[in-house]
């Protein structure tokens, strides 16, 4: 027998909401449009750069999906499994708020198991609200910005000699002694060229058999029949959307970065190169190509050209392109996809939302797109927006209806929530008034509450000037019909996929009318009412306003799974 070395520190990612077995909550739509289910159980993928950089300086990293395995097993016990294990610290993720009640959840659980074991929080929300999690929460060290591999790894050092109470040359760190006395260490540590860190999936493989557990290591429910991949190009963004947490105002907010920091064209060429060597799936390159400059993302498309990947690879696009870019890409990419996110077919509410270029602009782009051969558009439209009223929301409907007469089945629109919250540190965020909004949550603990409330209605963080809580919700639902029959219409779907959307959607509708009548009750009489639609509920709470595949890009059914294991083993993961 031999004996499996005790890691040095465990990444946990919890679910949004820590009970969501035991008591049925309509999370809603806010997932529809993202790869993972309403328990958003992708873990974010610094976890995976974290794990690399800190194996590469000698310590034993694990990661543990909490939220892939509960959401895969109604008897996974997840404080089972910490109670096994006796790392130096626990790490857990808190970078979007809509996990912030599984977060603490969570990091309660291994104060309460493992008193003695610090536990560290990290993430873009982690950041911002560092101070409120040392003083009111089982937490220990918060390590605050966007690139937190070097002070986790001087963290760990520390922890490893036993300097729990001599950490005031940990950059970025927020910590408390063993008196409860908080320290804010400055952010010194935000690196200008992300030279230092690896997109590195065979060492995650790797690691998962060395700890016997695959399963945990899996970064999304469906992985195994859908193994996409994202090689990331940048930590910053040069726009600062009004509503996102991560745009260049944000960032400088709670990460002190004035603008993003970009990985060297060679290592994304590297990761992509690596990546395509062992799987077919399709490869997303995160960030737009474009934001360092015309001569930054011609570098990158020419590397990618002698490697002739034949994997789907997609690409964003945050603002227009002109054509000579298309050809570029075509050039380097066989098979390429494209993302955009106009956020309304008004020029006015785009503009309030952070984004400046016309519908002749834009219509142009998608044009070259496809005519330089582009497999799938994807344009994303939003409802929650500043300036944007109920018909505004049905008239960005009826623009789709004329792009796709123009332009095909090729491109794909959709049209979701900004849902459940505002990010913090975002413009809105910062100075709601200014643009029309009133939040309702800002402390830790009402955003831990809302979480809570048995439907996406009653946890939704605001309302505007131009639509109450209740209007965006109902013209959610009614966007969505709306779209789904143009999709049937124009052969995106099948009237079969079109009509369980429908009935979906009518469900969902049906249903808000109990959850206000449940929102009204005590504890357990709320919770016995939520059991009772426990069957209906799940089926609203994914693919409510469109089918998962719609957001899928083409792919073949062998992945190589093979030649993963065998590049692992062989150590040229």
């Amino acid at each position: 027998m031999f004996k499996i070395a005790s890691p040095d520190l465990v990444l946990l990612h919890p679910p949004s909401v820590y009970d969501f077995r035991k008591v049925p909550i309509m999370f809603g739509p806010i997932s529809d449009v993202v790869p993972s289910t309403a328990i958003f159980e992708m873990y974010p993928i610094g976890f995976t750069t974290i794990a690399e950089y800190l194996w590469r300086h000698g310590f034993r990293v694990r990661i543990v999906n909490l939220a892939l395995r509960m959401l895969k097993s109604k008897v996974y016990d997840p404080e089972k499994t910490i109670s096994r294990m006796r790392p130096l610290a626990f790490g857990i993720d808190l970078h979007w708020m809509p996990h912030v009640q599984g977060s603490l959840e969570v990091a309660s659980i291994c104060k309460r198991i493992h008193p003695d074991i610090p536990v560290i929080m990290g993430g873009f929300s982690a950041s911002y609200f560092h101070k409120d999690l040392l003083e009111g929460f089982p937490v220990d060290y918060v390590v605050r910005g966007d690139s937190t591999e070097e002070p986790l790894r001087i963290l760990m050092e520390a922890l490893k000699r036993g300097r729990r109470d001599d950490l005031h040359h940990v950059p970025n760190l927020s910590w408390k002694d063993k008196e409860g006395r908080i320290f804010v260490n400055p952010l010194s540590h935000v690196p200008q060229i992300l030279d230092h860190y690896e997109d590195n999936y065979g060492h995650m493989i790797r690691t998962a058999l060395k700890y016997l557990d695959v399963k945990s290591m899996l970064p999304i429910h469906d992985w195994w029949s859908y193994p996409i991949t994202a090689v990331m190009t940048c930590r910053g963004c040069v726009h600062s959307c009004s509503f996102c947490g991560g745009g260049r105002e944000s960032i400088g907010i709670f990460g002190s970065r004035n603008g993003p920091a970009f990985r060297p064209p060679e290592r994304i060429v590297e990761d992509v190169r690596r990546i395509s060597s062992f799987t077919s799936a399709p490869i997303f390159i995160v960030g737009d190509l474009r934001q360092a400059g015309e001569e930054y993302a011609g570098k990158v498309l020419r590397g990618l050209s002698s490697l002739r990947v034949k994997n789907e690879v997609v690409l964003e696009l945050f603002s227009t392109a002109p054509k000579s870019y298309f050809k570029e890409v075509a050039r380097a990419l066989p098979r390429f996809n494209l993302e955009m996110s106009p956020e309304s077919h008004d020029p006015e509410v785009r503009r309030r939302s952070g984004k400046f270029y016309s519908n002749e602009e834009m219509e142009q782009t998608i044009a070259h797109a496809l005519q330089a051969g582009c497999r799938k558009f994807d344009l994303f439209f939003m409802i929650g927006l500043p300036g944007q009223t109920h018909d505004s929301v049905l008239e960005t409907v009826d623009y789709c209806e004329r792009l796709l007469k123009k332009f095909g089945p090729r491109l794909v629109p959709f049209i979701s929530p900004l849902a459940p919250f505002i990010d913090p540190a975002s413009p809105i965020y910062e100075n709601p008034e200014k643009f029309g909004y009133r939040l309702f949550f800002r402390t830790l603990e009402e955003y831990r509450t809302a979480l809570l409330q048995p439907s996406w209605k009653h946890s939704l963080g605001y309302e505007t000037l131009w639509m109450s809580r209740d209007e965006i919700v109902d013209v959610t639902y009614e966007a969505a019909l709306r779209l789904t029959e143009l999709k049937a219409e124009f052969g995106l779907l099948d009237r079969e996929s079109a009509r369980k959307v429908r009935d979906r959607i009518n469900l969902a509708r049906k249903l808000l009318v109990e959850m206000d009548k449940i929102a009204e009750l005590r504890e357990e009489e709320r919770t016995r009412a939520l059991k009772g639609l426990e069957e209906e509920i799940h089926l609203v709470n994914s693919n409510t306003l469109c089918e998962s595949r719609e957001i899928k890009w083409p792919s073949p059914r062998n992945f190589h799974f093979l030649k993963i294991l065998l590049h692992v083993l062989l150590g040229r993961g």
